[in-house]
């Protein structure tokens, strides 16, 4: 019994325990991985800005953090009670209709020698673009529904940010409890998690907007019809490293087929690719200065295995999950 405990009591078996039992968690909430997910990146995210909004209003007059967060969260709802009235119908329209021209383009182009060789491939890799484009729609049905985990999540991640001091001060009395070593576990796999998950989460939301704004831009210039929806297309695709960029393209190339023919692709492709330029040689040093830059054929591996695992949130969390793994496995990592 002794020896059984002498054993439990070892840094390591303890660590690996600690996480064991977390990932059991995790897999008991499953159902709610939507919400858990959508909540440390609106914490992570608004917190983050708070503190860097109030670095900066301290320079030119005292600012209390919690005014900060009020101004926040009241431009953040009033953003999205003005986006849902104004442009979510809009949005739903467009990303239907957009659905549909393609599916119909897809199916009445059998003339089309270069059309016909693309669904050809589609159908050889297994690819059932029919059964994505039912996914989409079933998801826009399922819109109210994540509405209320939005709505959830802003109110959760409000209250722990206004009261973040005295939630962290209530957290550290369990450091000298009958669990302090589950305590203390916990503190080491969080400052982990944030420093790795959260950081390169941070810098794919900023990589999004930057290849949305610019995309959106050149689309518009160029006629595209749909700009709301393929705004939330680039957007929730440019969150996908690499591969993100190859699954965009192909509705906006089909799109510019239907609207200027070959030569309005040509174009499309010369403007994605300054855009990606742009990103790989500007933006891409100054975000991962303190990074590390994966291969590209890990980067591939780890998105398979993740979309597996995890569905489409895989394809978003993967990287930053497989960064924390280094990080916690203390793989000496090189610098992009």
């Amino acid at each position: 019994m002794d020896a059984l405990r002498t054993f439990f009591a070892q840094p390591g078996v303890r660590r690996v325990l600690f996480l064991l039992l977390v990932l059991l968690l995790l897999f008991s909430l499953r159902h709610m991985l939507n919400l858990l997910l959508l909540l440390f990146l609106v914490t992570f995210v608004m917190g983050r800005l708070q503190s860097y909004l109030t670095k900066k209003l301290n320079r030119f007059f005292p600012v209390s953090p919690i005014a900060v967060v009020v101004v926040l969260y009241t431009l953040l709802v009033s953003g999205l009670v003005i986006g849902i009235y104004n442009y979510v119908p809009k949005i739903i329209s467009q990303i239907i209709e957009l659905i549909g021209n393609i599916d119909r383009f897809l199916r009445t182009s059998n003339n089309n020698e270069i059309v016909q060789k693309l669904i050809d491939a589609l159908k050889k890799g297994d690819v059932n673009y029919e059964s994505y484009f039912s996914s989409a729609i079933e998801y826009i049905k399922k819109l109210s529904k994540w509405l209320e985990i939005i709505l959830i999540v802003i109110l959760l991640s409000f209250f722990y940010l206004l009261q973040r001091n005295k939630i962290v001060a209530f957290t550290e009395k369990f450091r000298n409890s009958k669990i302090g070593w589950a305590y203390k576990e916990f503190e080491y796999f969080s400052k982990k998690f944030t420093s790795s998950f959260g950081k390169v989460i941070e810098v794919q939301l900023l990589i999004a907007v930057f290849n949305t704004v610019l995309t959106m831009i050149g689309l518009w210039i160029m006629g595209f019809p749909y700009l709301f929806a393929l705004t939330i297309m680039v957007f929730l695709l440019s969150l996908i490293p690499v591969a993100g960029v190859v699954i965009s393209f192909i509705p906006i190339s089909i799109i510019g087929y239907q609207v200027g023919g070959f030569s309005l692709v040509l174009w499309t492709i010369v403007m994605i690719l300054a855009i990606h330029a742009l990103e790989t040689y500007f933006l891409n040093p100054r975000l991962y200065a303190h990074k590390t830059k994966l291969p590209m054929f890990y980067t591939f591996i780890v998105l398979i295995f993740a979309q597996h695992y995890l569905g489409i949130w895989g394809l978003i969390i993967g990287i930053p999950i497989f960064m924390f793994l280094l990080d916690l496995l203390e793989v000496d990592q090189p610098k992009s």
